[in-house]
C-alpha cells in the first residue's frame, strides 16, 4: 500500500534526504525517491559492511527516520515496505551481532548500572574537555552532532511504554511526561535543545546536520531506535534509558559551566542547567521503579538491560574518543565544517 508524500506546507518539519556514503546508503536513498514498493536490487547486501562504517550506520539512519518524521517527497508506504526491512534486517543483523561481541560478556544489571555511577575525577569526557577548555566553535560542532538525538529526544524511549506493565510503565511515563513538557510544549526537552542551538547560531531544523555529522554519531543515535522497533529488545532500551539518565547530570553541569564560560547565552545554559536537576530526580526513578518494576515483572530481561546499559557507554565513548581526537588536533570532528 502507498500513501502520499508530505504536503508542501510539512516541509519544514520534514527533512530532506541526506547524501549518500556508499553502495547501501545510495541503494535506500535511491529507493525512497521512487514510489514504495519499487523492487530493491537484489545484489546489494550488508553481510560484508562495517557495522560501524558510514555507509551502513546511514542506511540504518535512513530505514530508521521513516518510523519518525520521514522525509520530504518520500512516499510514507516505505515505512514497511517488506524489502526494505528485509535489507534493514540485514544490517540490524549485522549492526547487532558486533555490538554484541564489542561490548563483552554479559553480566548483571545491577553491576552495569552500578559502574555507571563511578566515574574518574579526571575521565577523558568531552564534557570534561568543553568545561576546561572547550572553545565556542567547538561547543557549535558538539550541539550540531547532539541534535540528531536531542531534537527527537525522548521519542524512541516511548515506544517501550505499551511493552511495560505496572510499576515500570507508570514510572516510564512519568519520567516521559516531563522530558515532554509537562504539558507545556516550550518545555519539551527538543523545543530546550532547539532554543540552544539559536542561542549557538545553527540551524534549528530538524534532520539538518544528519550530512555533517560521522557515523560515530549515526551509530549512537541508531541505537536507540534498534531497541526502540523491536519488542524483544525491550529490557535493551530500559538500560539505554537508564544509562542516559543516570550519566546526563553529571555531564550536563560540566557543559552548563562551559558554556557559561564561552558566554553562549542564556537559553544554551539553561538547556543543560535544567537537566542536571531533571535527570538527577529522572535516574532515581528509572532505576528503582523503571528498571526494578521491568526486572520484577520478567527478571529474565535482566542481562538485557545489562547490555542495553553496556551498549550505549561503548558507542558513547567511541563517540567521545572522535570528538576529543579532533579537537585536540585542532582540526573539525564534522564530516563537513559547519
Amino acid at each position: 500500500m502507498t500513501s502520499a508524500a508530505p504536503a508542501a506546507h510539512d516541509r519544514a518539519t520534514v527533512p530532506a534526504l541526506p547524501r549518500s556514503r556508499g553502495e547501501l546508503s545510495r541503494t535506500v536513498r535511491r529507493a525512497l525517491t521512487r514510489p514504495a514498493g519499487t523492487p530493491l536490487p537484489q545484489r546489494v547486501t550488508a553481510v560484508h559492511a562495517d557495522p560501524y562504517g558510514d555507509d551502513l550506520q546511514l542506511a540504518l539512519y535512513l530505514c530508521y527516520e521513516l518510523h519518525y518524521r520521514g522525509f520530504a517527497g518520500v512516499d510514507s508506504g516505505w515505512e514497511w515496505e517488506p524489502g526494505l526491512l528485509r535489507l534493514r534486517a540485514e544490517m540490524e543483523h549485522r549492526f547487532l551481532s558486533a555490538l554484541r561481541a564489542d561490548v563483552g560478556s554479559p553480566r548483571k544489571a545491577e553491576e552495569a548500572l552500578a559502574d555507571l555511577l563511578v566515574e574518574p575525577v579526571d575521565a577523558d569526557v568531552p564534557s570534561q574537555f568543553l568545561k576546561k577548555r572547550g572553545e565556542l566553535w567547538q561547543f557549535r560542532e558538539y550541539a550540531a552532532q547532539r541534535s540528531l538525538y536531542h531534537l527527537k529526544e525522548a521519542d524512541p524511549h516511548a515506544w517501550v511504554i505499551p511493552r511495560l506493565t505496572g510499576r515500570a510503565k507508570a514510572a516510564m511515563v512519568a519520567v516521559e511526561y516531563d522530558e515532554f513538557g509537562a504539558g507545556r510544549p516550550e518545555r519539551i526537552h527538543a523545543q530546550l535543545f532547539a532554543d540552544l542551538m539559536a542561542d549557538l547560531e545553527l540551524d534549528t531544523a530538524y534532520g539538518r546536520y544528519v550530512d555533517t555529522a560521522g557515523a560515530q554519531m549515526l551509530t549512537s543515535v541508531n541505537l536507540m531506535s534498534l531497541f526502540g522497533l523491536h519488542r524483544a529488545l525491550r529490557g535493551a532500551l530500559v538500560g539505554h534509558f537508564a544509562a542516559v539518565e543516570t550519566t546526563s547530570s553529571p555531564g550536563s553541569r560540566r557543559l552548563a559551566h562551559g558554556l557559561r564560560r564561552v558566554r553562549a547565552g542564556p537559553a544554551a545554559v539553561h538547556f543543560y542547567a535544567e537537566h542536571v536537576e531533571a535527570d538527577a530526580v529522572h535516574e532515581q526513578i528509572v532505576r528503582r521503579d523503571v528498571v526494578g518494576g521491568l526486572l520484577e515483572a520478567e527478571p529474565a530481561l535482566d542481562g538485557d538491560v545489562a547490555f542495553g546499559v553496556d551498549a550505549t557507554a561503548w558507542t558513547e565513548r567511541r563517540l567521545g574518543d572522535h570528538l576529543l581526537t579532533a579537537w585536540r588536533n585542532g582540526r573539525t570532528s564534522l564530516r563537513t565544517p559547519l
